[in-house]
Order: structure tokens, then C-alpha cells, then sequence
């Protein structure tokens, strides 16, 4: 595909366009741009560039299945996410995770508990992630920017329009409604929080 062809085009015009019609060009061009970024997050995790490359491409292709399901709104920490989990789930299938250098390896006792938490934080991200669909577009835009893309209350402010009482609202709001969902959640899938 030629990138240039879209470079007139921001990223929520492409995001737009795709959901207006559903041609997956729009979504290519999209990704795309993300291709760096993607590539670095799997390489800090693989250490191998091959094995990094091939986690961008399925990476890609999942995102694309995803995204003909249900809408997206800010792509960049939604792929970051799935590219997180892909990597913890290459060290899972291969029994194995990314050991920082230091003076010991880690007992198999500890590779286990490793292997428990990724499992259990995997999880929780997808039901954050599932349940943030869920909020109604005012909390779901200020939890995503602030929590996720990490911007002040400010800078949620200026980028939506919102006031800073309904920003602080939005947030507080939000972030209990979305606890509760994910309590529900696990609740149904027979765990405890």
C-alpha cells in the first residue's frame, strides 16, 4: 500500500473513514503509522528482530479482526495493549519470560508465580478492556486519555472540550463504573476480587 497516497489524511479521518465504509485500505493506512512503535514494544519484549517483525504482522491482523467487530476510538494505547499481551503470551506459550539481568535465575517457583500474574493480568486488561467499550463515550474518552495516554486533567480538558469539574467527573466516575463491570466480570467467571 502507499502510504503517501493517505499522508494528507490524520489518523481520525483515516479511523472515520474506515467505519464509515469498511474498507480496510483506510485501516492499513492506519496501522501503518504504527509500525515503529509496535516493532520497538515487541523488541523490548522478544529481544529478537525477526521474532519481533512476525509479532507486528499478527499483531496487525488482530487488530484489524477487533476493529471490524467494535469501534476503537484511540488506537495508539489500544494496539500498545495488544502488543503488551502478545509478547507476555509468546513467554507463556514458550513457558518462558524476559528475565532482567541480574545475579540470579529465577527459581521454578518463581517462574510459575510470573506465569500466574501475566496470566491474571492478561486477563484483567482484556476485561478493562471490553468494559471501557462499555462506558458511555464522556468517561470512556477521559478515562482512555487520562489512564491510558497518561494526560493531566488539563490536557483531557483542552483535547475534549469538557471543563475541568467534568473532566475530574468524568475520571472519578468512570473509574468506579468500570471497577464495578470488571468486579461483575470476574464475578460471573467465578473468581474474586
Amino acid at each position: 500500500m502507499n502510504s503517501g497516497k493517505y499522508a494528507q489524511y490524520s489518523e481520525q479521518e483515516l479511523l472515520e473513514r474506515f467505519y464509515a465504509d469498511r474498507n480496510k485500505e483506510w485501516l492499513g493506512a492506519l496501522l501503518e503509522r504504527y509500525t515503529l512503535l509496535l516493532l520497538g514494544v515487541c523488541m523490548k519484549y522478544l529481544k529478537q528482530e525477526d521474532a519481533a517483525r512476525d509479532a507486528v504482522q499478527q499483531i496487525f491482523l488482530k487488530a484489524i479482526t477487533e476493529m471490524e467487530k467494535y469501534r476503537v476510538d484511540y488506537v495508539k494505547s489500544w494496539l500498545y495493549m495488544i502488543a503488551r499481551n502478545y509478547c507476555l503470551m509468546q513467554f507463556r506459550d514458550k513457558n518462558r519470560f524476559p528475565v532482567e539481568i541480574n545475579d540470579r535465575m529465577p527459581l521454578e517457583e518463581d517462574r510459575e508465580n510470573q506465569l500466574l500474574e501475566a496470566k491474571e493480568k492478561e486477563k484483567m486488561l482484556t476485561f478493562m478492556h471490553e468494559e471501557l467499550a462499555q462506558l458511555g463515550d464522556e468517561q470512556r474518552q477521559c478515562v482512555t486519555l487520562f489512564y491510558l495516554e497518561k494526560k493531566t486533567y488539563q490536557q483531557v480538558a483542552e483535547q475534549t472540550g469538557y471543563n475541568l469539574g467534568q473532566v475530574k467527573s468524568f475520571i472519578q466516575n468512570g473509574k468506579r463504573n468500570l471497577r464495578l463491570m470488571i468486579q461483575r466480570k470476574l464475578q460471573q467467571n467465578g473468581q474474586h476480587t
